[in-house]
């Protein structure tokens, strides 16, 4: 703000650009990068509908007239204050809010995000995983988002999805479930509920994490706007894991956009006849990793250290013998007894070595003897094909 109690010049064009460019605009972007805020929203504001288009170029005589009718409705200062009053905040490039990690998207970086939530938005999103889906996914998938958000959630990691039903949902719950912290990235106003199912959800989210979007107060959600949307998830995270999505779906458009970014993408495995999981295994069998919990996605995204468990079977008795002792335990046949000749022969050792070894699996309760023969006991028989 100004000495005066007015929005400092640049803050209060950036948010009446929210409303002048649709998010992702790069004509615009380009415009605002050579131009400034002020000077851009000076040209367009100020000049007739009819003018010439001096600087603005790239665009034909028609777009030129949307953005400035768009331009000259725009009230900055009214949305602020509406904002301010439904503690929402105005976050813009260069401000100590700003992550930076958004630059990369060049001239299709959002003019500024509007922020509802306490946290702060660069310090969460250095430390940020998106966990995007399938709308209509299956209890399988709405298991895994939400088991992987909390996994992820109690490891200090800020979850980023979209608010929509499905995987989206069971990601944002699961990290709320667990205490952790989570962000939404809506196509529309952040002071609008969309999906309208979801307004409980949003309400936690505020209370207990951020919501953020590029459009302004009351803006309604369009088809193009999900896709655009998903540009920011992708930029602001270190790495996207898809949970569920068919071979068209707006997961994938995430995913995709987040490897052109050179962040890391990830996807859970699901049933090779599901083509709710069609989409991932695409994806998988590409330049995606597949993770199957949150300590895999860590490992991925996180610091040096952070490593996954090493996974492994059960360990049998059977795997502590040593070699030789091992090899006796493999020539007894399953079923049946059998000399210490036939023994012998079968482990291709001395008859002394075979007794000796014999004895010493008897004490572990490996084999008994029979007379002058030897057979398995249960334990013995543990792990045989």
């Amino acid at each position: 703000m100004t000495a005066a109690g007015a929005p400092d010049p640049e803050l209060a064009a950036r948010a009446a650009l929210t409303r002048v460019l649709e998010p992702g605009d790069e004509h615009g972007g380009r415009w605002l990068r050579e131009l400034g805020p002020v000077a851009l929203m000076g040209l367009l504001a100020g000049a007739a509908a009819g003018a010439e288009p001096g600087p603005l170029t790239g665009v034909g005589p028609e777009r030129l007239a949307g953005y400035r009718r768009r331009a000259a409705l725009a009230e900055p200062g009214r949305d602020l204050e509406r904002a301010a009053a439904e503690g929402v905040r105005f976050v813009c490039p260069g401000s100590a809010e700003w992550p930076t990690q958004l630059d990369d998207l060049g001239d299709a970086r959002p003019v500024g995000l509007w922020a509802r939530g306490r946290p702060n938005l660069r310090t969460w999103a250095l430390r940020s995983v998106a966990v995007v889906g399938a709308r209509a996914c299956t209890p399988y998938g709405a298991h895994m988002a939400q088991t992987l958000a909390a996994g992820l959630a109690e490891r200090g990691w800020v979850v980023v999805s979209g608010a929509a039903y499905g995987i989206d949902g069971a990601a944002h719950r699961g990290a709320l479930a667990s205490g952790g912290a989570t962000a939404a990235v809506l196509a529309c106003g952040v002071d609008t509920a969309y999906p309208r199912g979801h307004a409980g959800l949003l309400g936690r989210i505020t209370r207990q994490g951020l919501v953020l979007g590029e459009l302004p107060p009351g803006s309604h959600p369009t088809p193009s706007r999900f896709v655009l949307r998903n540009r920011v998830i992708a930029a602001l995270t270190r790495g996207t894991v898809v949970v569920e999505a068919a071979l068209r779906s707006g997961s994938l458009v995430t995913a995709r956009r987040a490897q052109r970014l050179g962040r890391l993408t990830m996807g859970v495995p699901g049933p090779a006849t599901s083509g709710l999981s069609a989409g991932v295994h695409e994806l998988l069998r590409g330049e995606a990793f597949l993770v199957t919990d949150a300590a895999e996605v860590v490992e991925l995204v996180g610091d040096m250290g952070e490593l996954a468990p090493v996974r492994r079977g059960p360990v049998l008795a059977r795997d502590l013998l040593d070699p030789a002792a091992a090899r006796v335990l493999e020539a007894l046949p399953g079923a049946g007894p059998a000399g210490v000749e036939e023994i012998s022969l079968a482990a291709g050792a001395g008859t002394d070595e075979v007794i000796g070894r014999l004895y010493e699996l008897h004490s572990l309760g490996f084999v008994e003897r029979q007379g002058d023969a030897w057979r398995l006991t249960r334990r013995g028989a543990e792990g045989e094909a």
